[in-house]
């Protein structure tokens, strides 16, 4: 089923045909045009959920609960010009204290089961995530607008609050899910992470090159099932970056997309994103549904824009906030390999919350913040 509401919003809360009713649904408004002038002032804000990736599951073990009501889908269209929050000034935002789904010691034996399954030759890689929430106190959308701007210092790929009937999304996600230029296809996928000035150290983990080499590979395969044969390239492997107030290797790949793959038959290729599942992919999808207590909410899903010449930007979304009944949440993580260890899985999980979280608390101190 699904909504519209005022300012051409669409959300869809069932999987089956989701992706496809977001272009329908562009569609059907008149956004598109071939050379992008009819419709030239306008732009889309996209939301994809993890969720949606429920039907690739082999798996009949039911899906975990989820801790925040969210669509699985959302799209509104708006005028390009709008692309700014318009500044609130009224009403004051504060978040209360962080708890944890997981504790460390359950967090730590997940990484530890993920690993028995490797060896086991179930799996290669599985991405577990840890979920954080808090109270929220203020108006959903002045809250979203606060830590939007409290994140903005980590200049994220898509840092514009999402705000929806009764849910807003915040994203300070460096990580580029797809984009697309004309007929260029592209990822940057990361895996491998460091506390700032933590380069050298990542430059020279082993552990972190594996994890990384094999979503690269992953990638490479995705893009191939819809880019032109022989075109798939890696002009970029494992480039140390600082982004989001940590250290990370990325990577991209891209290639010359096939004449006539359409949106939702790029988003079938390719979502969800092997940075956030594993590989191969499938199984590391049973994997995490098995061993994650809640469902990912706004987290490993994409954000971005659509516009009507058809190119579009979307980012993964990793360090993600989902804002909704009073209350905030987070989903933090990473990838497990055989030579993962769990404590320090659990501490790469904080290395990436933290940043985040002090950005946010400095924030709610500042009573310019509201």
């Amino acid at each position: 089923m699904s909504s519209e509401q005022a300012g051409q919003l669409l959300e869809v809360h069932e999987a089956a045909g989701a992706i496809e009713r977001v272009e329908a649904h562009l569609a059907a408004a008149g956004f598109f045009a071939a050379d992008g002038a009819a419709a030239s002032g306008r732009q889309a804000d996209v939301y994809l959920g993890y969720g949606l990736s429920e039907s690739l599951r082999r798996s009949d073990r039911p899906a975990r609960p989820e801790p925040v009501a969210l669509p699985l889908a959302a799209c509104r269209i708006r005028e390009a010009e709008t692309d700014r929050e318009t500044p609130r000034t009224a009403g004051t935002w504060r978040v209360g204290t962080w708890e944890t789904t997981w504790d460390a010691a359950g967090y730590a034996a997940a990484v530890q089961a993920a690993r028995e399954a490797i060896a086991a030759g179930e799996v290669y890689q599985v991405n577990l995530v840890q979920h954080l929430s808090a109270p929220a106190e203020g108006d959903q959308v002045e809250v979203a607008t606060g830590v939007s701007r409290a994140l903005a210092r980590f200049r994220p790929l898509h840092g514009r609050p999402f705000h929806g009937s009764d849910w807003s999304i915040v994203s300070a996600s460096p990580e580029l899910f797809l984009a697309r230029r004309g007929d260029l296809l592209w990822t940057m996928p990361i895996k491998g992470t460091r506390p700032r000035g933590g380069a050298a150290e990542l430059r020279a983990s082993a552990k972190d090159a594996a994890e990384h080499v094999m979503i690269v590979d992953l990638e490479r395969n995705d893009l191939g099932a819809i880019c032109q044969p022989g075109s798939v390239r890696w002009p970029v492997l494992m480039a140390v970056r600082s982004m989001a107030g940590v250290e990370h290797l990325v990577s991209r790949v891209q290639g010359h997309i096939r004449e006539g793959i359409s949106w939702t038959a790029a988003m079938r290729a390719m979502f969800p994103g092997g940075s956030v599942t594993g590989a191969p992919k499938v199984a590391a999808l049973d994997h995490i549904n098995a061993l994650e207590p809640v469902g990912r909410g706004a987290a490993m899903g994409a954000l971005g824009t659509i516009w009507p010449n058809g190119d579009f930007e979307l980012a993964l979304t990793i360090r993600t906030f989902a804002i909704s009944a009073g209350r905030i949440h987070l989903w933090v993580g990473g990838g497990v390999v055989w030579d993962s260890d769990p404590s320090s899985e659990v501490e790469e999980s904080w290395t990436k919350a933290r940043p985040l979280l002090e950005a946010i608390r400095t924030a709610t101190r500042d009573p310019l913040a509201s």
